[in-house]
C-alpha cells in the first residue's frame, strides 16, 4: 500500500466499453441551485450525458442510486461539455454540448419530490446550431467585453473558428496556415484566442482582428482578398515551443496580469500575456492532463498534472510539492466543491473510471515481524571463508579468470559450393559486355541440437555479385532436424567484386529467449567472374610476389584456366574478367617468384589474392607449414592516389551534369507551358519557333 496515494472519497465506473477524452468532464452548479455545490457533468463518445451529485455515506463508498441525477442518451457522440451563460435574456447557467456536427444548449432543472431520492431532473433543449464543418473543440467567454453573457467559439477539424452569439451565428474565420487543430482557450484580459498550431508554436489572435477580418466563405483566398478588400487575419504573437500541445489553460491572478499555461508532450510552459516565457518545467513522465489553479502563496500558481504512470503531481510553479498514486490514467482533471468539501479533485479515465479524491496520507499498519536471534559462531565462519578463498585461488591459477568450457552450438551451419557452373545459368537476362554470365549453386545445411521456434538464414556476398535468394526462414520444431537450401550466385555488373568470399548467418532465439547468431563462410570459384584469356607480355602495372618455396606449375594451381599444351610446366597464364579487362600471371622457371601484370591497376588485386590462397592450400597439402609470401618493391601509392583523384573527378563531373540537366529540365517545362498556352488560345498565334526550341532543349 502506497503512503502517497490519492484518497478515494467517491468513485464509480461509467457504462460499458465507453470512451472519454479531456473535454468530456465539467464541474459546475449546472441546475442553478445556488448552494455553491458543483455537479459533475460527464459526456461520452457513445452519446451518453450523465450528471452526478455525490453523497457518500462514508469516505470511499461507491456511487449510490441517488447520486446520479440524470442519464440521457443523445444520438451523437459528445466531444465536449461546458457550462456558462449561453441563453440571452438571463444570467442563469446552461449546459452546452458539442457534437461533431451540432452544438446544443440545454437548461437543467430539478423538481422536488416527497422523499429524499424522489427529486426529478430533466434537460430542456433551448436552441441548437447545425455545423457546416466537423467540430474538434470549443471555448467560451465574454468575447469583445460583453457583460452578463457568454459567447461560444468552435474550432473545426480544418482550422476554422466559428463564433456564436448565443442563439445566432456571428462569423467564421480560417486560421492562416492551419493544418491540424490544436487545443483552444480564450483570454478575457487580452480578449484573444490562444491555440497551438501544427507548426508546434503557440499563436494568439485578437477577437477584434477576427471580427473585422475577411469572411471565410472559401478555404482559398479569393482574388478580391488578394487585391486588398477587407482586412487580413494576422496573428498577434507566436512562440515556438517545439512540440505538440495537449491542453491550454489561462489563469488570472488579478485584473492586471494573467498567465497562459501550455501542457506539451514533454514540457510544461507558463507564458505571459505577450507570449514571453515566464517559466517552463521538463516533465519526467509523459503527461495526460493538467489543471492550473490559484495557490495560497502570493504570486504563485499551483498545477495538477496527471501522467501515464497513473500519478498525480502537484507543482507550485516549477517545484514539485506533492505526488500521489491514482488507480487509473486520468485524461481529464477538475477541482470543485462537492457537499461542502472544497478542493475535491475529480479525475476521469479514458474507459470511464470517475473518481473524487483528496490528497493525504494513511499510515502503514504493517509491522515487520521480529527475527529470531541466534548466537553466531564466528570461528566456524572464518574457517569456511578461508576455505572458499583457497578454492577460488586454485581455480584462478589452473584455469585463468574465466574457465573455458566446451559449448556445443544449438545450430550448426555448413555451406558447400558446387565445383561446376550451372548447366542453365540462373542469371535472369544479365549480360556483361558480350559474355554470357555463368552462375554457381551454393547449398547451405542447418542442423539443430534443440527445438527452435524460428531461425532466420541470411546470405551475403560482395557486390556486384548477387544471389537468386538471400533470406530463408525455418521452423525447427524437433531436435536433430536437418534443413538444406540451395541458391545461385552470379555477377551483375561490369566490374570485379572486392573478394570472392560469401557469408551465411543464422539468427535464432534459444528456448530461454536469449538471441544467438551462428555463421559460416564459403569461397566462390574464380570462374564465376573470370574466363581463360590470352596472356600479354606488355602491361602498364606489374606486381612481383616472392616466396620461400620452389616454383609451382600454374597448371596445378589454376587447372581450369590453362590452355592444354604438351609442356606441363606452364609458366604463363591469361585471365579475362567478364566485361573485358585482361590480367597475365607469370611464374619464374628458375627463381621463386611470380609476377601479376595488367593494363588496369585495380584488376591486379583479385588474381594476386587468389594466387596466394591457392599457394597456401597447395603447400598445406604437401605437408609444409612454413610457406610465406613477401613483396619487396615499393608500395604503389601513386597509382592508388591517382585512382582516388579520378574517382573524385568523376563525382564532380556527375554533379555538374546533374545541375545542367535540371537547368535544361526547367527550360523544357517553361517552353511546354508557353506552347500549351498558345495551343489553348482561341485566336491562333504564331509559334515563334517555340517548337524548334523545344526540340533543341530535348536533345540537350
Amino acid at each position: 500500500m502506497s503512503l502517497f496515494k490519492a484518497r478515494d472519497w467517491w468513485s464509480t465506473v461509467l457504462g460499458e466499453k465507453e470512451e472519454f477524452d479531456q473535454g468530456c468532464l465539467c464541474l459546475a452548479d449546472v441546475d442553478n441551485s445556488g448552494n455553491g455545490q458543483d455537479k459533475i457533468i460527464v459526456g461520452s463518445f457513445m452519446g451518453y450525458l450523465r450528471i452526478f451529485n455525490p453523497h457518500p455515506v462514508k469516505t470511499g463508498d461507491g456511487a449510490q442510486a441517488e447520486d446520479l441525477l440524470l442519464e440521457v442518451q443523445l444520438r451523437d457522440p459528445i466531444l465536449q461539455v461546458e457550462v456558462g451563460k449561453f441563453v440571452s435574456g438571463t444570467e442563469m447557467l446552461h449546459l452546452a454540448v458539442l457534437h461533431s456536427r451540432k452544438l446544443c444548449v440545454y437548461s437543467v432543472s430539478g423538481t422536488l419530490g416527497n422523499v429524499e431520492h424522489g427529486n426529478q431532473y430533466q434537460i430542456k433543449l433551448m436552441y441548437e446550431h447545425n455545423l457546416q464543418r466537423t467540430a474538434c473543440n470549443m471555448t467560451y467567454g465574454s468575447f469583445g467585453g460583453v457583460r452578463g453573457r457568454d459567447l461560444i467559439c468552435i474550432q473545426s477539424m480544418d482550422g476554422m473558428l466559428m463564433v456564436f452569439e448565443q442563439e445566432s451565428y456571428a462569423f467564421g474565420r480560417f486560421l492562416p496556415g492551419s493544418l491540424l487543430p490544436g487545443p483552444l482557450a480564450y483570454s478575457s484580459r487580452t480578449d484573444s484566442f490562444i491555440t497551438v498550431s501544427s507548426c508546434r508554436q503557440v499563436e494568439s489572435y485578437k477577437y477584434q482582428v477576427l471580427a473585422f477580418a475577411t469572411d471565410a466563405d472559401k478555404r482559398q483566398e479569393t482574388e478580391q482578398q488578394k487585391l486588398g478588400s477587407g482586412k487580413r487575419l494576422v496573428v498577434d504573437w507566436t512562440l515556438n515551443i517545439g512540440e505538440q500541445a495537449l491542453d491550454i489553460c489561462i489563469m488570472s491572478f488579478n485584473q492586471s496580469a494573467s498567465s497562459v499555461f501550455v501542457l506539451g508532450e514533454r514540457n510544461f510552459f507558463c507564458l505571459k500575456d505577450n507570449g514571453q516565457i515566464q517559466f517552463m518545467k521538463k516533465l519526467d513522465c509523459s503527461p495526460s492532463c493538467f489543471l492550473p489553479y490559484c495557490s495560497v502563496s502570493e504570486g504563485t500558481i499551483n498545477t495538477l498534472i496527471g501522467n501515464h504512470s497513473s500519478l498525480l503531481h502537484v507543482y507550485q510553479d516549477v517545484t514539485l510539492k506533492w505526488a500521489s498514486q491514482l488507480p487509473h490514467v486520468p485524461v481529464a482533471v477538475r477541482v470543485g466543491s462537492l457537499r461542502d468539501l472544497k478542493g475535491v479533485i475529480v479525475t476521469l479515465s479514458e474507459d470511464g473510471h470517475l473518481q473524487c479524491s483528496y490528497l493525504g496520507t494513511d499510515p502503514s499498519l504493517f509491522q515487520a515481524p521480529k527475527v529470531e536471534s541466534r548466537e553466531l559462531n564466528y570461528d566456524a565462519l572464518d574457517a569456511e571463508l578461508k576455505e572458499l578463498q583457497r578454492i577460488i585461488k586454485d581455480v584462478n591459477k589452473s584455469q585463468g579468470v574465466w574457465p573455458m568450457t566446451e559449448r556445443e552450438d544449438d545450430v550448426t551451419i555448413s555451406a558447400v559450393v558446387s565445383p561446376d557452373s550451372d548447366s542453365v545459368s540462373q542469371a535472369p537476362d544479365v549480360e556483361v559486355g558480350t559474355d554470357l554470365v555463368p552462375s554457381v549453386t551454393v547449398k547451405v545445411t542447418l542442423q539443430n541440437r534443440v527445438a527452435l521456434q524460428k531461425a532466420k538464414l541470411s546470405v551475403y556476398v560482395q557486390p556486384p555479385l548477387v544471389l537468386s535468394r538471400d533470406q530463408f526462414t525455418f521452423e525447427l520444431t524437433a531436435p536433430e532436424m536437418t534443413r538444406t537450401v540451395a541458391f545461385s550466385v552470379f555477377l551483375k555488373g561490369s566490374y570485379a567484386p572486392p573478394e570472392l568470399e560469401g557469408n551465411a548467418v543464422v539468427s535464432y532465439a534459444r528456448p530461454t529467449g536469449i538471441p544467438r547468431v551462428t555463421q559460416c563462410k564459403f569461397r566462390l570459384p574464380l570462374k564465376l567472374i573470370c574466363l581463360p584469356g590470352q596472356p600479354s607480355k606488355i602491361a602498364s602495372h606489374k606486381l612481383t610476389i616472392d616466396t620461400n618455396k620452389p616454383p609451382v606449375c600454374l597448371l596445378s594451381l589454376f587447372p581450369g584456366f590453362a590452355n592444354q599444351s604438351e609442356d606441363e610446366q606452364v609458366n604463363v597464364m591469361g585471365f579475362r574478367f567478364l566485361g573485358g579487362s585482361q590480367v597475365t600471371l607469370l611464374a619464374s622457371k628458375t627463381s621463386q617468384r611470380y609476377r601479376i601484370q595488367s593494363e588496369q591497376f585495380e584488376d591486379l588485386w583479385l588474381i594476386t589474392n587468389e594466387l596466394i590462397i591457392r599457394l597456401q592450400e597447395y603447400f598445406e597439402k604437401q605437408g609444409s607449414k612454413d610457406f610465406a609470401c613477401s613483396f619487396s618493391g615499393s608500395m604503389p601509392l601513386q597509382e592508388y592516389f591517382a585512382l582516388i583523384d579520378h574517382h573524385f573527378e568523376l563525382r564532380i563531373n556527375g554533379e555538374k551534369l546533374e545541375e545542367l540537366l535540371s537547368e535544361r529540365a526547367v527550360q523544357f517545362r517553361a517552353i511546354q507551358r508557353r506552347l500549351l498556352t498558345r495551343f489553348k488560345d482561341k485566336t491562333p498565334a504564331p509559334l515563334q519557333h517555340l517548337d524548334t526550341l523545344l526540340d533543341g532543349t530535348y536533345k540537350q
